[in-house]
């Protein structure tokens, strides 16, 4: 393992887990560019994260899980990212989400102890689908055009989800509705049925294999136990959604590898060596190794401080989201850089850089959104002045 790998682990239980990760992320960049080319969805790659226990990395030990830490989740993310960003992408919103409900305890407990209890035993996946076409991002605060009608001993649910990812494989997962008569929001738990329909709609230039196709509920009887209130539980500053930018860290760091190895190796017959020993493409390699060096610097502080600060964490939402930004747009650069060095040849299909390239720019819609985030530096910035000079 590489000194650049070496960097953020901390002890021999991240270093033997990363170990077997790698593994397993090698065999997913094998399966990537099928996947990719065919836009299927990786249940290959799911059933060997399934066999390996790691679908319950992020659930509390008092339920039968690893209870990893948010810096452990980053490097696991990382890892798999490197293998294949759709399947790091998917899975990263499962650990993410049990990550989240471990440490803001948002749903009822016996509620949660059934799910911890199912991805334990029978490898269960989760996600939550509050997206949809009407609303755009649920980050922007869009009420939900999916209602959920109060109907004797629970709910009747209507509506169509975009952006759902993982939907392919979960047999639950979590949408957000307006609760009639209420007019409140809501979060409720929706087994699969008959009542479900998955539409595959999704067919795009990057992240193909995420399965983030339309999911449409028809008359949905969902009982009121799994209702979750919005709201609810505590604070924790979302640490959770740092498995995003982990993911594109670990494109990023595939992209470097490839990139680097190319130039070592790639003598053309104008050259008396390899292309490595070019002055300029060695500038190219040096400004990516510092994109890419910086990136990891900001995300895994990011996670440490998170995991060492629980007091704090509802604060740290701008560092959390500053750490999304840098990230996503040094990895940009890195594939950039990348692509740079290999020149032409990087367009090839039969090549990984493309779809790298393809990948990467999916992290610019990822929550939080750069303008969010930038807007939110800079209301912090101003308040540091009164509220007059914010105006």
């Amino acid at each position: 393992m590489s000194l650049l790998r070496e960097q953020y682990i901390r002890n021999d239980v991240e270093r033997e887990r990363l170990k077997k990760v790698r593994e397993l992320a090698m065999r997913f960049a094998k399966r990537a560019p099928k996947h990719d080319e065919e836009g299927s969805f990786p249940f290959d790659n799911f059933e060997d994260l399934r066999q390996g226990g790691y679908n319950g990395l992020t659930v509390p030990k008092s339920h039968g899980g690893e209870e990893i830490s948010l810096y452990e989740l980053v490097q696991v993310q990382e890892c798999l990212g490197w293998g294949d960003g759709s399947t790091a992408l998917g899975f990263g919103w499962h650990l993410g989400q049990l990550l989240h409900l471990r440490t803001s305890g948002k749903w009822p407990e016996p509620l949660f102890e059934e799910l911890c209890r199912d991805v334990i035993q029978e490898g269960s996946l989760l996600n939550v689908f509050g997206s949809e076409a009407g609303t755009g991002s649920p980050s922007r605060g869009g009420k939900p055009a999916t209602t959920a009608e109060r109907i004797t001993g629970g709910y009747r649910v209507n509506g169509r989800k975009t952006f759902s990812t993982l939907s392919p494989i979960l047999d639950r997962f979590v949408v957000t509705a307006t609760v009639t008569p209420e007019d409140t929001v809501s979060e409720f738990l929706v087994k699969r049925s008959e009542a479900v329909k998955v539409i595959e709609t999704w067919n795009t230039m990057g992240m193909r294999s995420t399965g983030s196709h339309d999911v449409v509920l028809e008359e949905v009887f969902v009982p009121e136990e799994a209702r979750i209130v919005t709201g609810s539980g505590t604070d924790d500053g979302s640490g959770w959604l740092l498995h995003i930018p982990a993911c594109y860290a670990g494109i990023a760091m595939a992209a470097r590898d490839f990139a680097v190895e190319f130039a070592g190796t790639y003598s053309p017959n104008s050259l008396p060596g390899p292309i490595g020993e070019v002055p300029t493409v060695r500038q190219l390699i040096g400004q990516m190794e510092a994109e890419l060096r910086t990136a990891r610097s900001v995300l895994y502080e990011a996670a440490a401080v998170w995991d060492r600060q629980p007091k704090l964490r509802p604060g740290l939402r701008p560092q959390l989201g500053l750490a999304k930004h840098v990230v996503t747009n040094r990895a940009l650069q890195v594939v950039d850089l990348a692509m740079r060095i290999v020149g032409g040849t990087s367009l090839s299909k039969a090549l990984p850089l493309e779809r790298y390239a393809r990948d990467i720019r999916a992290g610019l819609f990822n929550p939080p959104m750069d303008n969010m985030l930038l807007d939110q530096l800079a209301k912090e910035a101003l308040g540091e002045f009164g509220r007059s000079s914010a105006l």
